[in-house]
C-alpha cells in the first residue's frame, strides 16, 4: 500500500512537471512574439519623433529599450491568456485530458502546478510595476527632456507650434545639416504671469551650438518683435501699450544644464514614476493640499460675499463668565409680547424697496459688480482645482493599477485554460484569434475606465479594478463549464432542471 501511494505521487510530479513544462514553452514563444509586435507597434508611433531628427543609433536604441518594461505590463497578461488557451487547447485536442479524467485527475488538480506558477508570476509582476518600470519611465523622460536641450531642432516639428524652453516655436520648414536652419520662424513668449504677451516673426533662422558652450543661439534674421507691457496702474491699463520693431538680425540664447550627459538622472517624478511607498506617501499630501486649498478659498468666498458671519466663543455671551468683552450684547426683555406681526419683507424687492431710488440704482450695481467678481475668481480657481483633483486620482489609479497587474495575471488564466480545454483547439489558430478578442475587451475597459476615473467621473479604485473585475465571473463561469465538461453555450442541464422540477410537480398532484 504505500509503495503504490509514492509511486502515485510520482506519477503526478511527473505529470505536473510535463504540463509545466508544455505551458513554459507556450509563454515563452508567445511572450517573444507579442513583445515583437508591440516593439514595432510602439516604433510606427514614435516614428516621427525618432527618424530624421540626427539621433545616434544609440540613443534610438536606448529609447527603445527603456520603453520595454512599460511593454512588458501589457503584453503580460495577455501571454498569460494565450499560452494557458494553446497549453490546454492542445490537451484536449490530443485527447490528453480524457486519459487524465479517465485516470482520475480533475481539471483543477492538472491545472495545480500552472496555479503556483502564475500565482508567482503575478507577484513578480506586482514588484515589476512597482520596481523596474518607475525607473524606467523615469530614465525615458530624462532622455526626452535632454536630447531637446541637446539638440533643440529634434523636438520642433513643421507647421505647429511646439514647446522648448518656455517658449512656442512654429517653423514652416526645417533644412541643413541636424536640420539647423529654419524658414519662417513664429516664436510666442510667456510672461512670469503666463500670458503669451510676445510674438516674434522672421523669415529664416538658424541653430548655433557647441560642445564647448552651455548655450545654444537662436538667430533669426528678418523679422518684427511684438511686446504687450504690462502696466501697474490702472490708468496705463486703459493706453494698452506696447512695443513693436523691426530687426534684421535678432539672437535668442536658450540655456543648457551644466551636466550635457543625456543620461542625467534629475529629481522628476510623475505618478508613473514612484512605487507604491512614495504614491501612498504622495496621495495623503496631495489629499491634505487640496482640502486646504478649497478651504482657504470657501473662506475667502464667504467673507467676500458677506453671507456667513462666524462668531467665535469669546464674542457670543454664554452661560459662565466671558473672558473677553463680548461684542454681542444680549437684551433681557421682561414681557413677551402681546402679539407677533407677520414679516413684511418677503422677497429682495420689498428690501430694495425700503431704500431711495438713487440708492436703489447704487445697491444693485453694487450687487452686481461683486456677483461678477466672484463668479471670475470661482472660474477662475475651477481650472486650477480641477488639475490638482485630476493629479490626485492619477495617484490613486496608478497605485491601485500596480496591485490590479499581478491579479490580472492569475485571472486571466482561469478565463484561459477552461477555454482552451472547452474549444479543444491548439496552436495559434483559433486561440490566438480569441486570445486577442478577450484582451482587447479587458484592455479597452481598462483605458476608458481608466479615463473616466482620471476626470474623476467613477472613482480611481473602481477604474483601476473594473476590468479585472468584470473578468473574474467569466473566469469562475468557465471553469465551472470545463469542471462539468460541458460545452460553451451548452445549457441541456439547465433544460433538464426544468423538466425534472414540472416532472415531479406533476407526480405530486
Amino acid at each position: 500500500m504505500p509503495g503504490t501511494i509514492s509511486s502515485e505521487i510520482r506519477a503526478l510530479r511527473i505529470l505536473d512537471q510535463y504540463i509545466l513544462k508544455r505551458f513554459l514553452y507556450n509563454f515563452v514563444s508567445s511572450f517573444v512574439i507579442l513583445m515583437f509586435i508591440f516593439i514595432f507597434q510602439t516604433i510606427w508611433l514614435f516614428i516621427d519623433d525618432l527618424a530624421g531628427k540626427g539621433l545616434d543609433i544609440i540613443i534610438i536604441a536606448k529609447f527603445i529599450f527603456y520603453l520595454l518594461p512599460d511593454l512588458t505590463e501589457k503584453v503580460l497578461p495577455l501571454t498569460v491568456l494565450l499560452a494557458s488557451i494553446i497549453t490546454f487547447g492542445n490537451f484536449a485536442e490530443n485527447y490528453e485530458f480524457a486519459a487524465m479524467k479517465a485516470s482520475g485527475i480533475s481539471l483543477q488538480r492538472s491545472m495545480l502546478s500552472l496555479i503556483i506558477f502564475v500565482t508567482f508570476l503575478g507577484g513578480v509582476a506586482f514588484f515589476f510595476s512597482n520596481s523596474v518600470i518607475p525607473a524606467s519611465q523615469q530614465k525615458i523622460y530624462n532622455l526626452k527632456r535632454n536630447i531637446a536641450k541637446l539638440k533643440p531642432a529634434a523636438i520642433i516639428q513643421e507647421g505647429v507650434f511646439s514647446d522648448i524652453e518656455g517658449r512656442s516655436i512654429k517653423v514652416e520648414r526645417k533644412y541643413g545639416p541636424n536640420d539647423r536652419f529654419l524658414d519662417h520662424v513664429i516664436i510666442h513668449e510667456k510672461s512670469n504671469q503666463q500670458k503669451n504677451t510676445t510674438v516674434i516673426k522672421a523669415k529664416s533662422g538658424e541653430f548655433i551650438s557647441s560642445e564647448e558652450s552651455e548655450v545654444i543661439q537662436l538667430i533669426l534674421h528678418d523679422g518684427h518683435y511684438y511686446e504687450e507691457i504690462e502696466p501697474k496702474s490702472s490708468e496705463d491699463k486703459r493706453l494698452q501699450p506696447f512695443t513693436r520693431a523691426n530687426f534684421e538680425s535678432y539672437t535668442i540664447n536658450i540655456e543648457l544644464p551644466e551636466q550635457q550627459d543625456l543620461e542625467e538622472d534629475r529629481n522628476v517624478t510623475t505618478d508613473k514614476m514612484k512605487n507604491v511607498y512614495r504614491l501612498n506617501k504622495d496621495i495623503d499630501s496631495l489629499k491634505k493640499n487640496n482640502i486646504t486649498i478649497i478651504t482657504a478659498f470657501s473662506k475667502n468666498i464667504a467673507n467676500r460675499m458677506g453671507a456667513f458671519v462666524s462668531m467665535d466663543s469669546d464674542t457670543v455671551l454664554s452661560k459662565g463668565k466671558q473672558s473677553k468683552p463680548a461684542t454681542i450684547l444680549a437684551v433681557k426683555y421682561d414681557k413677551k409680547p402681546e402679539r407677533i406681526l407677520p414679516d413684511s419683507l418677503h422677497t429682495a424687492a420689498d428690501i430694495i424697496g425700503l431704500y431711495k431710488p438713487w440708492e436703489q440704482d447704487q445697491l444693485i450695481t453694487s450687487a452686481k459688480g461683486s456677483v461678477t467678481n466672484i463668479l471670475n475668481s470661482v472660474s477662475g480657481k475651477k481650472d486650477e482645482l480641477e488639475k490638482r483633483f485630476r493629479i490626485y486620482n492619477m495617484h490613486i489609479l496608478s497605485l491601485h493599477k500596480k496591485y490590479a497587474l499581478g491579479l490580472s495575471c492569475i485571472i486571466l488564466f482561469f478565463v484561459g485554460a477552461p477555454l482552451g480545454a472547452i474549444i479543444r483547439k491548439g496552436g495559434l489558430g483559433l486561440p490566438m484569434v480569441i486570445a486577442i478578442g478577450l484582451f482587447l475587451s479587458y484592455f479597452f475597459l481598462g483605458v476608458f475606465a481608466g479615463n473616466y476615473a482620471k476626470e474623476g467621473n467613477i472613482h480611481p479604485v473602481l477604474g483601476a479594478w473594473l476590468s479585472t473585475l468584470i473578468m473574474l465571473p467569466l473566469s469562475v463561469y468557465l471553469t465551472k463549464k470545463a469542471t462539468a465538461d460541458r460545452g460553451l453555450m451548452d445549457f441541456s442541464h439547465m433544460f433538464d432542471r426544468i423538466k425534472g422540477y414540472f416532472k415531479k410537480n406533476k407526480e405530486e398532484e
